[in-house]
């Protein structure tokens, strides 16, 4: 049953042996599509974080997602029936690695097998899940609050359970972190300091540690 298969051995075997994906990496803070792109492939996310943005006419850019690991993401033009141009400004948000294959492709794998669209469905709930956790989190003006909104998605997403409490697997400057809340690196380098102070969090070698999330969240939001 292709249901049960992992999305990843999926999406390895879409193209079959005559279109097999592309491995793609990028560097952190590299752009993979910008808006307005053409849609020609369609992405799976191996390793690393993307963060997807909205770029508005004035300028300012509001992240709507930041993707994990077995994240699928470039499916817009598949789900609206037409070729459209890209929506979103995809970036790497740490070192990623993406499997890529042409949008023909996933369109005649769909055709061919219909429980695969059952696991891009699963893969795209998550993806839309993430979307309405960052808009509850750009809602606070407070920007401490706001820090904290983004600390507790990160330890769902990427948190690693361990004695001192959750780290976020992710290495993070705090340049990388404003940019995600639409804040300054300044203003998270003294709100991440507040919370260290408070012993709300630890930073070893730019991994975060949230040392509980329950007293976090209710402390802060």
């Amino acid at each position: 049953m292709t249901q049960d298969r992992p999305l990843a051995t999926v999406f390895r075997q879409m193209g079959g042996a005559a279109f097999p994906p592309v491995v793609e990496v990028y560097e952190r803070g590299k752009t993979i599509f910008f808006p307005g792109d053409p849609a020609e492939r369609v992405y799976f996310l191996l390793k690393g974080a993307v963060k997807l943005s909205r770029v508005y006419e004035a300028g300012e850019e509001i992240t709507v997602a930041l993707l994990r690991e077995n994240s699928v993401f470039g499916v817009l033009s598949l789900i609206t029936g037409h070729r459209s141009d890209r929506f979103y400004h995809a970036v790497a948000f740490t070192p990623v690695e993406l499997l890529s294959v042409p949008i023909e492709q996933v369109e005649k794998a769909l055709k061919e097998d219909p429980d695969l669209s059952m696991v891009m469905l699963r893969g795209l709930s998550s993806r839309i899940l993430q979307t309405e956790m960052m808009i509850e989190t750009l809602a606070h003006r407070d920007m401490g609050s706001r820090l904290v909104s983004f600390l507790l998605i990160l330890c769902r997403d990427f948190g690693v359970p361990g004695p001192e409490g959750i780290t976020v697997d992710l290495k993070l400057s705090h340049q990388a972190i404003a940019e995600a809340i639409g804040s300054t690196r300044v203003t998270v380098t003294r709100l991440l300091g507040d919370l260290r102070d408070q012993k709300m969090i630890s930073i070893y070698k730019k991994k975060i540690t949230v040392h509980n999330p329950v007293m976090l969240s209710q402390q802060f939001t």
